[in-house]
């Protein structure tokens, strides 16, 4: 149900019928809502494609993209969200549809006009992921005091882990510290540089990969041979059909 805000000719919030009433940026907006009947067009199949493997990035990693967008969509009736949504279907998918997936090299967090991080690299030390950059050789440099934001992203669980305000862009190191259970995970990681009074930002920069070949089973020695152990669920299967021929073999005559 619609509900009327500011009178008759002030726009209502909520649903009625087909018809969706919301507030964006202090305009009301109505958009119809339902589904076609038509059939996917290639190219609209293509663009859904898209949008979710855009979106399995940019959804966990709401905060930063919020944070790392603002600034672009300031004066529009844009939000954070769908910008970056627009700006990297655009410029960092890869492939043709069927087969489209993520250039993470060219992923954007933020955009902006402040310089970016200059050839950043990431280590690893347990849960501790330790960002290095190269800094400005001018000890009076006006961007010394541009904070870092930090975004770490797991692909194959697709979660994020991002510091929002971090180490100032003169210590050209800064850490940011990961849940246990992401240790051998996967990780995309992107710095950006944001003005310590939140009035310009840098574009992101893709800082570089971790875990990108996970290791494989230990293998078992067996005499003088090296085997490869089976696979949990076979080892469990076969286990079971040990365990069920016992059980049906006849007893002692």
């Amino acid at each position: 149900m619609g509900h009327l805000r500011n009178g008759l000719f002030g726009g209502f919030h909520g649903k009625i019928g087909n018809l969706v009433g919301y507030t964006l940026k202090g305009k009301y907006v109505i958009r119809t809502i339902g589904r076609t009947e038509k059939p996917l067009t290639p190219a609209r199949k293509a663009n859904c494609e898209k949008m979710k493997v855009v979106n399995e990035i940019l959804k966990p990693s709401i905060h930063a993209i919020r944070a790392g967008f603002r600034l672009a969509v300031v004066g529009t009736d844009k939000n954070e969200y769908n910008e970056a949504v627009s700006y990297n279907k655009k410029n960092a998918i890869q492939g043709v549809y069927p087969n489209i997936s993520l250039d993470y090299s060219k992923v954007l967090m933020s955009i902006g006009k402040l310089p970016v991080a200059v050839n950043p690299s990431i280590s690893q030390n347990g849960t501790e992921i330790t960002f290095n950059w190269e800094i400005s050789a001018s000890p009076a440099s006006e961007y010394h005091t541009d904070r870092t934001m930090l975004v770490i992203y797991f692909p194959d669980i697709k979660e994020t882990c991002c510091q929002l305000i971090g180490a100032k862009r003169v210590d050209g190191k800064d850490v940011i510290v990961i849940g246990p259970e992401h240790v051998n995970q996967r990780m995309e990681a992107y710095i950006t540089f944001i003005k310590d009074n939140g009035k310009q930002i840098s574009d992101s920069v893709h800082a570089g990969s971790l875990n990108t070949n996970p290791p494989a089973p230990a293998r078992i020695k067996k005499g003088e041979k090296t085997i490869d152990p089976l696979p949990a669920q076979i080892q469990k299967t076969a286990a079971l059909l040990v365990i069920d021929s016992k059980l049906k073999a006849p007893g002692p005559g």
